[in-house]
């Protein structure tokens, strides 16, 4: 594991030593301000709790995750860095997984920044913090989805703009999965593939950490989730190193 983290430390620090971080973290803190006090009323609800703020998260998420996850692979990939990145006293497996951390290390700086929404909260009311807790370890377990996604799509291809629109695509798929006009439609058409759609869809499974709930099969499922998605990395990369 000390390989892995020299890989997500190397990694964690190219996100700061170039305008990336900036650029990704301002306008995350402006989308979800925006979103969060305007379409979400977050004033004029009269209740103290982030609900507004965490139903925009994976939809920021959705749009944003994909950019900085589509570079891990593909960049290596156009640049012919990863032929010397694979030399290394490292195996395809820890590199995967190291780069993966430190994208999410990053995302969960991200959201760390977003504490003034958790003070202005407390200030206006008594809110169960408990439960904004329990919503910010969704948010980071929905980051970690969508980044093991975007993190494979990159290693399908050597182009970052191909590696973009497939990881948007398949995480909306993901998200949209638990949509009642999807749901009904499904259930007039295939309804195995709609009982089977609800079942992985992410946004059902975050909803339980907003409203409080720390279950262990949504836990499980964002565990096999990301699992899933880094083995698939895994082998992408092997087959796609001498390319």
């Amino acid at each position: 594991m000390s390989r892995t983290f020299v890989i997500a430390d190397r990694e964690l620090r190219a996100y700061f030593a170039t305008p990336v971080a900036t650029v990704f973290i301002v306008i995350f803190l402006v989308l979800q301000g925006a979103l969060t006090f305007n379409l979400g009323q977050f004033f004029d609800r009269g209740q103290a709790d982030l609900n507004p703020f965490f139903t925009f998260v994976p939809w920021v998420f959705l749009l944003l995750i994909p950019a900085i996850t589509m570079r891990l692979w593909a960049e290596e990939r156009r640049l012919g860095t990863i032929e010397l990145l694979l030399t290394l006293p490292v195996t395809q497996g820890q590199a995967v997984l190291g780069k993966f951390l430190a994208a999410w290390a990053f995302c969960a700086i991200a959201l760390a920044l977003t504490f003034p929404f958790v003070i202005a909260v407390n200030i206006l009311g008594s809110p169960d913090n408990g439960v904004i807790a329990s919503g910010y370890v969704g948010c980071l377990l929905v980051a970690g989805a969508f980044l093991s996604v975007g993190s494979a799509m990159s290693a399908v291809t050597r182009n970052q703009v191909i590696a973009f629109v497939l990881a948007v695509a398949i995480c909306f798929v993901f998200a949209v999965a638990s949509n009642p006009i999807v749901n009904d439609f499904l259930a007039n058409t295939a309804p195995a593939l709609g009982a089977f759609t609800r079942r992985i869809a992410v946004i059902d499974r975050f909803t339980d950490f907003t409203r409080g709930i720390i279950a262990l099969r949504d836990v499980i499922y964002f565990a096999t989730f990301i699992g899933f998605f880094l083995f698939l990395n895994t082998v992408l990369v092997d087959q796609r190193k001498a390319d």
